[in-house]
């Protein structure tokens, strides 16, 4: 069995979204109490969250665009920028707190602390662009992670794999010029016409290009297109690509059971995505991969999917 780090905080419960956002302080309160009944908890190793060094926000973020989410939050407002992007006055905080939990992840699994990590943290961060939210979105967690390990712990290739069921459009905006940053994102598309990026021919810009790849999936088409596309597009450019660490986009709202998407991927099929990652990580990224919790709306199937998710990057199942 593997040692799996495990970050949360009752801080992130604070991000008070209002009484009908999908993305809601219950998602991580129910994963919790599933990991904590089913004994998986006691398995784990506790990291504990700190406030990012603003630096890091910087390092993907504008100064502007921080300000103007640090005004929104101290003004009061319930939302920032567009309806979806629901925040309260401590919102900023703990969008700071969700960062530095994905950072502490990182330090864990290089320190050797851990040989893996899942980040139970919101707000989640795929759609946040670098001077722009998005989709309940408002710091990119997983981006900045990428920046992070290149800059505090040189590592030169870093592999992003995202597998929400909505396309990672921040994420994708973010590195597409940077050939040090591999991207690949499985989708539904369209779905819901939300965000609209993530086509097959979106591969990267420059000196990026190729380093972007986009599954995009039909609705409808469940298991069986997951694993084609997953067989036929990330294995091989994660083996060409060889990182040295990756960074795991965990959307879960790709599920049957979510009222998010329309794909019918089941609980199968995400396992099966657990473990053809798990397979990735430790042939060329020497078991070190960090995973962070973006989407999964169903409150009664998103525990289960997480449950599993964690037992498979802790060699549980």
């Amino acid at each position: 069995m593997k040692r799996t780090g495990f970050v949360y905080d009752e801080k992130y419960l604070l991000h008070d979204t209002g009484g009908y956002h999908p993305e809601s302080p219950e998602r991580l309160a129910v994963i919790h109490t599933r990991l904590a009944e089913s004994g998986v908890l006691d398995k784990l190793t506790r990291i504990v969250a700190e406030r990012a060094n603003q630096r890091w926000i910087e390092a993907v973020h504008s100064i502007r665009y921080i300000t103007r989410f640090d005004e929104a939050c101290l003004y009061g407002l319930n939302e920032f920028e567009h309806a979806d992007n629901a925040i309260c006055r401590e919102t900023f905080d703990v969008a700071f707190y969700a960062v530095g939990g994905v950072l502490k992840a990182i330090d864990a699994v290089m320190k050797g602390e851990v040989d893996n990590a899942f980040c139970a943290v919101r707000p989640p961060g795929h759609h946040a662009e670098m001077d722009k939210p998005m989709g309940f979105c408002y710091f990119n967690n997983v981006a900045i992670g990428a920046r992070y390990l290149q800059k505090e712990h040189g590592i030169e290739r870093v592999g992003i794999i995202d597998f929400d069921v909505h396309h990672g459009n921040g994420t994708q905006h973010i590195f597409d010029r940077d050939p040090t940053v591999m991207y690949y994102s499985i989708h539904e598309h369209p779905s819901f016409a939300y965000p609209g990026t993530g086509r097959d021919f979106e591969s990267g810009i420059g000196e990026g290009e190729g380093y972007t790849i986009n599954s995009p999936v039909l609705p409808g088409r469940g298991d069986e297109e997951y694993r084609r596309l997953i067989m036929q597009d990330m294995v091989p450019a994660f083996k060409k690509f060889q990182p040295e660490f990756i960074l795991l986009s965990a959307g879960f709202d790709a599920h049957v059971s979510d009222l998010m998407s329309g794909t019918n991927l089941t609980t199968d099929g995400y396992d099966f995505i657990s473990e053809v990652v798990m397979n990735l990580v430790n042939r060329f990224a020497g078991g070190r991969v960090v995973s962070v919790l973006e989407g999964g709306y169903n409150l009664e199937v998103l525990p289960l999917l997480v449950e599993n998710h964690i037992k498979i990057l802790a060699d549980m199942k």
